[in-house]
């Protein structure tokens, strides 16, 4: 009888399967994979978090959501200096600016309201705000001051998360597959290829970016599984570019720029501390 083989082959097996579990859940390189549930204290428990659902508690956006009048927008676009837009592009939801004036919404032939409170045009279902629509008895500059702060505030609620997983892939996601959890950075993210965010309709993701996000020409973050895009938070320290024909899913939180490439499109809301630069995109805001 072979006495390696009867008293070895079990601790063998046992290391081998360790290894296994270990590397799988320190992520992947950018060239595809699935990355690992996070352990059973990840699920969100927090106010807002869903029945059943996995990942942290949503990040809340306060006064950015609100019911689509013109005394409680939900913004689909929300900057501080300046929005502005190339080509057919198409916007569902409301558009919003402060402190910069009207002056800084470039490209969208606005027209403004009898009331003086905010503006029309035919790139956007819902209405555009400015910080300088201030006629009569407006509650627009008041409103905007409210968004903006919210924002800034949600900015910081996500950078703040413990994290679940941190550098994930170096910063390349392309070709993986991710749990509900909150994921961070120590610099930008890739994503070359296809990125795929599986998990049910009360499931959480945050996205913990210290630098900008680049997410290539054609590249698409695809939902699976039930995932909504209200639930996914994408916190970016940096300019956030969105690739020509890419596909974007998500509350993009940027502390700087947001720029939609030639007919990218968006089931988001894009909320920058800065500009959104659009170019013949369709934007359409995350269901509540």
């Amino acid at each position: 009888m072979n006495k390696f083989d009867s008293s070895t082959k079990p601790l063998m097996w046992f290391m081998a399967l360790l290894l296994t579990a270990f590397m799988a859940g320190c992520g992947g390189g950018g060239g595809g994979g699935v990355v690992n549930n996070p352990p059973p204290s990840a699920p969100g428990t927090g106010t807002g978090a869903g029945t059943g659902g996995h990942g942290p508690a949503p990040v809340n956006l306060k006064s950015i959501i609100g019911a689509g009048t013109p005394t409680s927008p939900t913004y689909a676009i929300l900057a501080k200096t300046g929005i502005s837009t190339t080509g057919t592009t198409a916007v569902t939801g409301d558009l919003g600016i402060s402190p910069a004036a009207a002056t800084y919404i470039q490209g969208f032939s606005l027209t403004l309201n009898s009331t003086g409170c905010y503006s029309t045009t035919t790139l956007v279902t819902g209405n555009v705000f400015a910080a300088d629509y201030n006629t009569g008895s407006c509650t627009t500059p008041t409103l905007l001051t409210a968004a903006v702060g919210d924002m800034q505030t949600a900015y910081t609620d996500a950078a703040g998360r413990p994290a679940d997983f941190t550098e994930v892939g170096a910063g390349n996601i392309g070709g993986m597959t991710l749990p509900a959890g909150t994921y961070k950075w120590g610099s930008s993210v890739l994503i070359p290829t296809d990125v795929t965010l599986s998990g049910g309709a009360n499931d959480v993701w945050i996205f913990q970016i210290a630098g900008g996000i680049t997410q290539a020409s054609g590249a698409k973050v695809i939902l699976a599984g039930g995932a909504l895009p209200k639930n996914i938070f994408w916190q970016s320290a940096d300019v956030v570019s969105i690739g020509t024909t890419a596909h974007m899913e998500g509350v993009i939180l940027a502390q700087t720029a947001i720029t939609l490439n030639t007919g990218a499109t968006a089931n988001s809301r894009l909320l920058a501390q800065s500009a959104v630069t659009l170019q013949a995109n369709t934007v359409t805001q995350p269901a509540p």
